[in-house]
């Protein structure tokens, strides 16, 4: 019997509820597919502990850094991030191992008395602590000839409904894939539209990592992978690094795959820059044949940015102050 099998597996997880239980459903399936124990690792990144927004301590890595340090250093064998949080430079001596089939993408509004966005009343105090939201949203107002307050807040899930229960604001807008993953999905009043806005790139996937010399466990976690999504958001991820975007740009882009009837036969890849107060996006979209490998997948993600870059999107990025 190989003496691997009865030491546990070290998985390294943010400490927060929504960090936990998505770190918990891929202990589950990793367990399942290595008959290994798997524990969880606890660990505190500047992100989980600094009180300023996001935009102001650089946003990309914050909530990565020490997750990776962990790996590095041999603490934890693996970890699990949310993908949109993931700088898009690779570390050599790491490799995102799997990525699991994606939640729901889309960003969730929950606002006071049920309302849905087009609900909302003018001059509605929308609670966020994301740029490419901020500038969307304000878009999105403009066009349906309101106007809306954008508030910058951080906090967990918890705090940030609470500024809605507790009246400071009209509504705040989440991940939905986060709602999901941790029971809540129920408190959305509205889930808006990719039509309307496009999610962070990456958002409602996960990023396995673990060592790159670990051939043993990247096989294992290999089999969590789903390849439809590493396609689509490897596409997502390139744009936003061909565009020099961290995630704290106002920069939205998401990747799905078109089917005729059960088969998938294309993929269209859609990217968009605004100015926080929504009044010009550069908004484009690309179709093609799904990406059959990373480097395709990273060409079309290359392509569409440029002619975002073409169109004036550079300009809009300047931008990083909420």
């Amino acid at each position: 019997m190989n003496p691997r099998l009865d030491q546990p597996l070290r998985l390294g997880t943010r400490r927060s509820k929504l960090a936990m239980s998505q770190s918990g459903h891929v202990a589950d399936a990793v367990r399942a597919i290595t008959g290994r124990p798997v524990e969880l690792v606890e660990i505190t990144t500047y992100g989980d502990v600094s009180r300023e927004h996001l935009a102001q301590i650089g946003g990309t890595g914050v909530f990565v850094t020490a997750l990776r340090d962990a790996l590095l250093r041999g603490e934890v064998d693996f970890a699990v991030h949310s993908l949109k949080d993931l700088p898009t430079s690779q570390p050599e001596e790491l490799v995102i191992a799997a990525m699991p089939l994606r939640e729901d993408p889309r960003d969730a509004l929950v606002a006071r008395d049920g309302l849905t966005f087009e609900q909302l009343p003018d001059g509605a105090r929308i609670g966020t602590g994301s740029p490419r939201r901020t500038a969307q949203l304000n878009h999105y107002a403009l066009a349906l000839g309101k106007r809306i307050e954008t508030v910058a807040i951080r906090g967990n899930v918890d705090t940030r409904i609470g500024f809605v229960r507790d009246g400071e604001l009209d509504a705040v807008v989440l991940a939905a894939a986060g709602l999901n993953r941790i029971g809540r999905s129920a408190e959305a009043t509205d889930h808006l539209s990719v039509d309307n806005v496009l999610p962070a790139p990456g958002q409602g996937a996960l990023a396995v990592e673990c060592l790159a010399s670990d051939a043993e466990l990247i096989a294992a976690l290999g089999k969590l992978d789903d390849p439809n999504t590493r396609a689509a958001v490897t596409a997502e991820r390139s744009l936003l690094a061909t565009l020099e975007a961290g995630c704290s740009a106002p920069v939205g882009a998401y990747a799905d795959l078109l089917t005729d009837g059960q088969v998938v036969n294309e993929m269209r890849l859609r990217g968009v820059v605004g100015t926080l107060d929504g009044s010009t996006l550069v908004q484009l979209s690309t179709t093609g044949p799904v990406p059959q490998s990373y480097d395709e997948a990273m060409a079309l993600g290359r392509e569409l940015a440029d002619e975002m870059l073409a169109k004036g999107a550079a300009g809009l990025m300047g931008e990083r102050s909420l």
